[in-house]
């Protein structure tokens, strides 16, 4: 009998330092119309020096084993998403497996910039289909305020700190609850448009091209997730989305025939939040009852690479 997958646990944790669009204008060469019109983005959250993409994701980890009832040694695996990792090695997820205080289980990390957590969410999904674990935590954590040059206006105010997790837990038999499927896509001629250079570490972005790019290339990872299930843009619940810009939301939401209030948006708080924000709001879907047991919930990403995919889950 085949083993599929199955979220059972959410959490998220967001920096304690929120940083509005005003007082970003009051810093920089921009106004929170300027922001807003272009983005949807109100507020960020800004990491202290405390908090670490390690210790965020351990936050987030703790969050959605409580969720779940489950405690740190039933957790075979750990898989983190990130881009901003506090260390090159070792990795943040061996990192939060001590900070858990687990002593069992295996633990590393991956690297897809904004489409982090779908392919986090692939690769835990293959452990578990494969055998390899049976309960596996998926993390999304980044500290984008530290690899941003703040006197850049076009890429300060797009991006905010964060992390975000989800338990998988394997189940037998019914393939028609959990993680259907994921579908995970990179193009590496187009690595320029978004990038972060060696020398100085700071993100670079040709926003117009990595915004056209991701209109096509996000409606093609939809389409492709619902043929593979044999499902259609009306048996979709919920969308939740990358959070990038309301606008790319807003374009996959008419693209899927979806009301707003179908549509999970959190970049007006978070802004981008990278690999952490689907998982971000996930969660807060989860917590606040608008995501219910039984609801099919459509997740879609682009990222830096180009990267992109989209995983559809039946919660």
């Amino acid at each position: 009998m085949s083993a599929s997958a199955r979220l059972i646990g959410f959490g998220s944790y967001l920096p304690r330092q929120i940083v509005t669009n005003a007082e970003l204008a009051a810093r920089i060469e921009t106004s929170d119309e300027w922001i807003t019109t272009r983005t949807g983005i109100r507020q960020r959250h800004i990491a202290a020096p405390d908090e670490t993409a390690a210790s965020m994701a351990c936050a987030a980890a703790r969050a959605a084993l409580s969720y779940a009832g489950a405690q740190p040694d039933d957790v075979d695996a750990i898989v983190v998403a990130t881009a901003t990792p506090d260390q090159a090695f070792p990795a943040v997820a061996v990192r939060v497996q001590a900070m858990l205080g687990m002593s069992r289980g295996f633990g590393f990390d991956l690297s897809a910039a904004c489409s982090g957590f779908i392919y986090a969410l692939s690769m835990a999904d293959a452990l578990i289909r494969s055998r390899q674990a049976r309960r596996v935590l998926v993390i999304g954590t980044e500290v984008y305020s530290r690899i941003l040059d703040w006197s850049d206006r076009s890429t300060c105010v797009l991006f905010g700190d964060g992390a975000g997790a989800v338990l998988l837990e394997a189940q037998d038999g019914d393939e028609t609850i959990g993680l259907l499927s994921t579908h995970l896509h990179s193009d590496g001629t187009s690595g320029d448009l978004l990038y972060v250079d060696g020398e100085t570490h700071h993100l670079h972005m040709q926003g117009r091209d990595v915004f056209r790019h991701a209109v096509t290339k996000l409606a093609g990872a939809v389409d492709e997730a619902l043929a593979a299930n044999g499902l259609s843009y009306a048996d979709v619940n919920w969308l939740v989305p990358h959070q990038a810009n309301l606008r790319i939301i807003d374009g996959m939401a008419k693209k899927l025939g979806l009301s707003s209030e179908r549509v999970v948006v959190t970049v007006d708080r978070h802004a981008n939040t990278s690999a952490a924000s689907i998982p971000l709001a996930l969660d807060e879907a989860v917590r606040d009852g608008r995501i219910k047991r039984g609801d099919l919930v459509l997740m879609e990403a682009l990222g830096g690479g180009l990267t992109w995919g989209s995983a559809l889950a039946r919660i």
